[in-house]
């Protein structure tokens, strides 16, 4: 990761951010405002009732959502216990053989 930042501007919906980031990380934040954008607009033609301020919460919740279960989905787990019952398969053999 380099030291230097960088500047950006992303549009949503009606409001305009600049943030300084790693020039590496700035196709993720690109693509996250397309996604931002496109699920708000999604929200907003469901729920034409609702504020700016609620729509863009359910937009955030279903970010952090989307975020907690790709952490669950990818969690090492389940591959730490078939290491370690690998682990203990090869144990038993070394010690069989002495």
């Amino acid at each position: 990761m380099s030291d230097r930042k960088q500047n950006i501007t992303l549009k949503l919906d009606i409001h305009t951010i600049t943030l300084a980031i790693d020039p590496e990380k700035e196709e993720f934040y690109r693509q996250a405002g397309v996604w931002l954008n496109r699920r708000y607009q999604l929200y907003q033609s469901a729920y034409r009732n609702d504020s700016p301020e609620k729509l863009w919460l359910k937009v955030a919740l279903e970010a952090a959502v989307g975020l907690h279960a790709d952490v669950r989905e990818k969690s090492l787990e389940p591959v730490e216990q078939k290491i370690n019952e690998l682990n203990k398969i090869i144990l038993d053999k070394l010690n069989e053989k002495q």
